[in-house]
């Protein structure tokens, strides 16, 4: 086999291996807190479509693998299907199977099972990011200027070496890797830089410039620099529970970045070539693995906070779909009629498909796929 095929077979392996593990950790809360209150759950499922293999456990519940890997659910008694839509048969039920039936339970419980899944995503990621602090450290700068690169946004704005940098539009700086983050989440802005310099307070006005960057693999990215460097400290290990801390901390920060990320490709602000589909995650998790196991579950980890996200956008079909009508069925003290239902769950199925169609056009033209089959075709 060819050095080639053996990385394409290696990313392969490396974003199923990724997209198995997520799938399980996600779909393992909604199974376990409804096993937890008592809802019977008949299938559990890694991948849609037909079953390659699976088994029964002592509760009856269908354990399988299917062959289309993007993606997984749980089936609960009641469901007509994998969107949990309810079967016909729930009207007919009888006291017993009303008691372990999802759709019989009572709003609190169904939202708890609905939301356990994005939930544990994050705890997923929390708890990696808290074992990474306590086995190889945080890594911590103090947003001190090391130096300041001549001809540059932060040169012309007048920052120095020696600047301890408080806070960027008044957000407060603690770390220097803040910096770039807050940097970065407002393109195309004059940013007001609050900085300590010999005991006095000063207000800085400084316009970052774009930058289009390449990684160690030869990815380009859009970065925005103002031109100066930090003092590079050594990382601190933390104990089991500042570590915790520092790891909720952590995915909080990238939670609010990939929300802020998404709100500035809705608004025009960013451009939606920097959205990335099924191809790209399996390039990058194929990367991160080359890279080594740390590496990998770290990317693996913010993958589970990105799918934790989307998961609870308000679109039918998703868990915050569900959650939104249990919301409407709260306020409006009665049940969005199933009409309603199956047809915003068509609408949300074809937002996905049509996103996911989307995304991946996108990573073929990252690739240049459709330009390398023009030229064939020429």
């Amino acid at each position: 086999m060819e050095i080639a095929e053996i990385g394409f077979v290696s990313y392969v392996a490396s974003f199923l291996l990724l997209l198995t593990v997520l799938v399980f950790i996600h779909e393992w809360g909604h199974f376990s807190v409804a096993r937890l209150l008592g809802v019977r759950v008949r299938t559990f499922s890694i991948g849609f479509g037909p079953e390659i293999f699976g088994w029964y456990d002592k509760k009856g519940t269908r354990w399988k693998i299917s062959w289309i890997p993007l993606g997984g659910y749980v089936m609960f008694f009641g469901d007509a299907g994998v969107a949990s839509n309810p079967d016909s048969a729930v009207q007919t039920m009888n006291a017993e199977d009303r008691a372990v039936s999802f759709h019989h339970q009572s709003l609190s419980t169904k939202a708890a099972i609905i939301a356990a899944g994005p939930l544990i995503n994050f705890a997923f990621a929390i708890l990696v990011f808290a074992g990474l602090f306590m086995a190889y450290g945080q890594q911590y700068s103090t947003p001190v200027i090391s130096s300041v690169i001549e001809d540059s946004a932060a040169f012309e704005a007048g920052l120095e070496q020696d600047d301890l940098i408080i806070a960027i539009d008044e957000e407060t700086i603690d770390r220097f890797e803040q910096v770039s983050a807050a940097i970065n989440m407002r393109p195309d802005q004059t940013l007001i830089f609050t900085v300590l310099r010999d005991q006095q307070e000063l207000q800085l006005a400084v316009t970052p410039r774009k930058s289009t960057e390449e990684d160690r693999f030869g990815n380009q990215y859009v970065a925005w620099r103002v031109g100066i460097t930090g003092k590079i400290e050594v990382a601190q290990r933390n104990n089991p529970f500042s570590a915790l801390y520092y790891a909720a901390l952590h995915t909080a920060d990238m939670t609010q970045m990939m929300l802020s990320g998404i709100g500035q490709i809705i608004l025009g602000i960013r451009s939606v070539d920097e959205m990335g589909g099924p191809l790209k995650i399996a390039q990058f998790s194929g990367q991160q693995a080359s890279m080594g196991v740390v590496s990998f579950i770290a990317f693996m980890a913010l993958i589970s906070i990105n799918l934790g996200l989307v998961n609870l956008f308000p679109i039918p079909m998703l868990d915050g779909g569900h959650l939104m009508f249990y919301g409407m069925e709260a306020i409006r003290g009665k049940p969005i009629s199933l009409r309603v239902q199956e047809f915003s769950m068509i609408v949300g199925m074809s937002l996905v498909i049509g996103l996911m169609i989307f995304l991946t056009w996108n990573d073929l033209n990252s690739f240049n796929v459709m330009e390398s089959i023009n030229r064939l075709l020429s």
